[in-house]
């Protein structure tokens, strides 16, 4: 069953949907966590098979409304950004005609859309002219969809591209042969940007640099290092599942609050000289370690930023747990936008919870995820199902 059989035209729409999600909203508060889907739909009266079906026809709607209502408030060349996604809402395009969009910046570079309608719509993505693009041009992997929403939405997605150097307008062009009428999105998810390496070998990818090295460089000398590597006078033992690695007492404490009272009470970490961090894997905690004592490399980063983010909220680590967000803010995408939004509510991350409903609610990514986020409902606490909720009918009376 869709939202529209038994939705009424004009403002009683309009009402109907705000009146569902503050009904849903109200039910909420009256059960309990595991009971909280089927408490709605008991209290909404409407065939619980149906219920949900008519929930995502809600955040449809108003995905729909937010997207095209930015035409009529604003300008219809602004291209929306978030993370690594672009989108670019177009309203009635009409034929022999074309469109380029405002720069908008991904990566180190502006880029730009354009569209032009003949009897085929073609689509174009290509960095702004400009010194860096000529000196050292973007190297994309990407993949890029046409969403429309007259009728049915229909979703159109070019195959991946994978490592295409851009220096122009001309050297990405998706021409469409599917007739598109009425509102449309292009959609951009950039998954990497290279650039050429200046010594000649493979090209580098500029999500690959950033604050990791920088930062651990910062905070440790790189004889530091060594001490942990060949491990000079090493004077406590920490075990783990599955292995134990060998450490100093004064760069714990000097890094960690936690390792510092540890080591300054008759504690039995003190007595014994080993900390026990059962829940941390030999790889995960040598990552740890390399972090502490600014030996840690990019890949080892990422491959264990969330057992690190978990370290560093443990042992209250600050530059360590401000690491771990900025680094899950950068590629957030439907595989992981659930997951990333349950550990922004664990480990009260608020940049990163912004995002994911941002990414969920106004860019519509929800839609696309839908099976997920019915067992996301099923299994996620109160607190963050009511603020998602929060979000989407903030969105709707928002516009």
């Amino acid at each position: 069953m869709k939202c529209h059989y038994w939705w009424k035209d004009g403002n009683e729409r309009l009402l109907a949907i705000s009146g569902m999600l503050e009904r849903i909203l109200v039910t909420m508060s009256h059960f309990p966590r595991v009971g909280i889907v089927l408490g709605i739909i008991a209290n909404l009266g409407k065939p619980g098979e149906f219920l949900l079906e008519g929930f995502f026809d809600c955040i449809h709607e108003i995905t729909v409304a937010l997207a095209f209502s930015a035409d009529r408030m604003s300008d219809a060349y602004r291209v929306e950004t978030t993370s690594r996604l672009a989108q670019w809402r177009i309203d009635n395009l009409a034929s022999c005609t074309y469109r380029k969009s405002d720069p908008f910046k991904i990566g180190k570079w502006n880029w730009h859309l354009s569209v032009e309608k003949n009897r085929v719509l073609f689509v174009k993505l290509y960095p702004e002219i400009s010194n860096l693009t000529r000196d050292n041009p973007p190297i994309a992997s990407f993949i890029i969809r046409v969403v429309s929403s007259v009728g049915d939405r229909k979703a159109l997605t070019h195959s991946e591209i994978t490592d295409k150097q851009l220096k122009n307008n001309d050297d990405f062009v998706w021409a469409i042969e599917v007739p598109l009428t009425g509102k449309f999105i292009i959609d951009v998810e950039f998954l990497d940007l290279k650039t050429i390496s200046p010594d000649g070998g493979e090209p580098c990818s500029i999500w690959a640099d950033g604050f990791t090295q920088k930062r651990s460089n910062a905070t440790a000398l790189t004889s530091l290092g060594r001490m942990l590597t060949e491990g000079i006078h090493t004077d406590i033992i920490i075990n783990v599942a599955d292995g134990s690695i060998g450490a100093h007492r004064a760069v714990l404490a000097a890094r960690s609050p936690v390792f510092r009272s540890m080591f300054s009470h008759d504690l039995k970490e003190k007595e014994l000289s080993t900390i026990n961090i059962s829940d941390m894997s030999i790889e995960s905690c040598q990552a740890f370690l390399n972090y502490i004592y600014g030996n840690i490399q990019h890949d080892e980063f990422l491959a264990h930023r969330l057992d690190l983010l978990r370290a560093a909220d443990k042992y209250d680590i600050a530059d360590l747990k401000e690491a771990c967000h900025e680094s899950l803010l950068e590629d957030i995408d439907a595989k992981n936008v659930l997951d990333r939004l349950q550990n922004a509510s664990l480990y009260q991350l608020p940049k990163l919870k912004t995002s994911c409903m941002r990414y969920l609610v106004k860019f519509g990514k929800i839609f696309d995820i839908r099976d997920d986020f019915n067992a996301f409902l099923l299994c996620a606490e109160r607190e963050l199902i009511t603020e998602i909720f929060h979000e989407v009918l903030g969105a709707w009376k928002g516009f």
